[in-house]
């Protein structure tokens, strides 16, 4: 009977965690707290809170914040198939275009706060040092899935096409991992590095694994066939 309880508690639980995904204000509120780094940064830049050298906290903070929702982005697929969850799909296009949010507000202040918003120093600094080119490159693997990321999109270009397209993220996750690492070089800094290399490449093993599974069940299907 204790068993029986323990289960019933479990499946109003994931019955429960779907309802709230699904409902409409959950959409709203994560868009909110997707901002709220960007509402702290702007604040602390007002009010004189990020340091002594507040220009580069708030390039490397929104540096990280795009490398933070790049995983959080590749995390859904792995967590809706294992918490068999399939509402959580709903947020990966705005955790996606958060990606791009944040990236090129890195870029802007890079280009900005560092290098003045003139172009051709900016231009020479991008082919001079090597993790600059590569996170820039990084950034303009993002502009083609931004700009693609509505249903017009996937109706004009079809799904194959689409998928195809968007499976740009693997490349663009890799070169940021490139561009953090030559940038925390310098200074020998590898401890955040290491640890978003390890969340990437379980996401990647998984996608992997999942691919060779899929792959697998057609040809077990095919082979099936008379």
């Amino acid at each position: 009977m204790v068993a029986k309880q323990g289960s019933w508690r479990v499946v109003l639980s994931a019955a429960g965690v779907r309802r709230v995904l699904l409902h409409p204000a959950a959409k709203p509120l994560v868009f909110v707290l997707c901002l709220l780094p960007f509402v702290w940064l702007t604040l602390g830049a007002a009010f004189d809170r990020l340091g002594a050298n507040p220009a580069e906290v708030l390039i490397r903070s929104l540096g990280d914040w795009a490398l933070r929702f790049l995983c959080m982005t590749l995390a859904v697929t792995p967590i809706r198939v294992l918490t068999h969850t399939p509402q959580l799909v709903r947020f990966r296009r705005m955790l996606g275009l958060y990606v791009f949010f944040y990236a090129s507000l890195h870029l802007l202040a890079y280009a900005w706060l560092d290098m003045g918003l003139d172009a051709s120093d900016i231009g020479r600094d991008i082919l001079k040092r090597p993790f600059i080119l590569m996170g820039f490159v990084a950034w303009m693997t993002l502009v083609p899935l931004a700009a693609t990321s509505f249903n017009a999109a996937i109706r004009y270009l079809g799904s194959t096409r689409w998928q195809a397209l968007h499976r740009l993220v693997y490349v663009a996750v890799c070169l940021a991992l490139v561009h953090f690492f030559w940038m925390r070089a310098g200074k020998r800094n590898f401890g955040e590095v290491t640890v978003y290399a390890a969340i990437v490449a379980v996401l990647l093993i998984w996608r992997m694994q999942a691919a060779i599974g899929r792959r697998r069940q057609r040809f077990k299907v095919a082979a099936s066939r008379p």
